[in-house]
């Protein structure tokens, strides 16, 4: 058996080599822990930044379809209050004019537009842009819709002052109070639409009180023979009071109803033998006397110029004619203010019923 002797030297340069090798291996070691625990660290960080941005995506997908459904709506609303326009105001000049002025962004759509609107045809359109296109369109049609409401009650109520009613005085109205449960959003809140909506519900008022006017004769082109007022009575020569128009006429000759309304009575009252009388609403009455026969019922729904009754002479007269009287609330009233009233006033009569009915008609 040989033995190999080391010097200390050897031993110290063997010991060091093999000590420098185990440095080696473990730098080489921490070395590749470490990169692949920044690897690892760096996918963690892709896929969360990827799981962010897909986040960021989806939600801002979300809220491009809210913008887009913003901007549908109030393009819906806007339709709404064109129709809206043209149903009371269509045949409105002043009306129309003042939305001429707008800028043509601002100008309603022409009708082909208006049932497909170039902005829904295109959803890539910034809504944001459409939903300020449709505010100033907006802002104008509440301003010239509250402009026109206005001066049309303006007219209204000059023509009731010409035929002796009070048009600011309230109008009647009445019925349970029976509370109103809407929701927040379908009140409006913003003043211009409070304006407006007070506006049309005054202009709605006063114009259904002048188509209510009863200014139709109700017996065409019979001759008068006795007014309005005192008059001394035909049966004891004593002054009295006459609280209607007589109208002499053939016996059985057609009486019309002077203006809309809704029959609410036929039968016989004492002194005027038999009667028809006709409810226009806002307190207005009229009655039809002394009548030989009827052509209405209690209920039924009458125009201006239909046929209600016959004349004839039944009750307190002395011969065939047709007593007619206006009521104001109860109160005997001259009806020649409402029959003879001036062109003007039969005018803003004519146009406030054209306008009640194409608006009726679009509903």
């Amino acid at each position: 058996m040989r033995y190999l002797r080391l010097g200390a030297g050897v031993q110290r340069k063997a010991a060091g080599l093999a000590l420098g090798a185990a440095g080696l291996w473990l730098a080489g070691t921490a070395g590749l822990i470490g990169w692949q625990a920044w690897t690892s660290w760096q996918n963690r960080d892709m896929a969360d930044r990827a799981a962010a941005l897909a986040q960021a995506e989806v939600r801002v997908a979300a809220e491009r379809r809210s913008a887009e459904q913003i901007a549908r709506d109030v393009e819906s609303r806007q339709q709404q209050l064109e129709s809206l326009f043209k149903s009371h105001f269509g045949d409105d000049p002043e009306a129309a004019r003042a939305l001429e002025d707008a800028p043509a962004a601002a100008r309603p759509a022409p009708p082909a537009a208006v049932a497909q609107p170039a902005a829904l045809q295109q959803p890539a359109a910034d809504p944001a842009r459409r939903v300020k296109l449709m505010d100033a369109r907006q802002d104008r049609l509440v301003a010239a819709m509250t402009q026109a409401a206005a001066r049309r009650t303006a007219r209204a109520e000059a023509a009731l002052l010409a035929v002796g009613l009070q048009p600011r005085a309230r109008l009647a109205q009445g019925g349970p109070f029976l509370p109103w449960r809407a929701k927040r959003e379908d009140a409006p809140t913003d003043p211009a639409l409070k304006r407006l909506e007070a506006t049309l519900l005054r202009m709605e008022q006063v114009e259904s009180l002048i188509v209510a006017l009863p200014s139709g004769s109700p017996a065409v082109g019979m001759q008068t023979t006795s007014g309005f007022g005192t008059r001394y009575d035909p049966f004891n020569g004593q002054r009295a009071m006459h609280a209607g128009i007589d109208f002499r006429g053939p016996h059985g000759s057609p009486i019309r109803s002077a203006a809309p309304g809704r029959v609410s009575f036929v039968g016989v009252k004492s002194g005027y033998g038999n009667v028809v009388e006709v409810d226009h609403g806002h307190g207005l009455l009229t009655r039809y006397a002394h009548l030989a026969g009827f052509a209405a019922r209690v209920g039924d729904r009458v125009d201006s110029g239909d046929t209600i009754a016959r004349m004839g002479s039944t009750g307190r007269s002395t011969g065939t004619h047709l007593h007619f009287e206006v009521r104001v609330n109860g109160a005997a009233v001259n009806p020649r203010r409402f029959l003879e009233a001036n062109p003007h006033v039969l005018e803003v009569k004519a146009d406030a019923r054209e306008r009640v009915s194409g608006r009726d008609a679009t509903v």
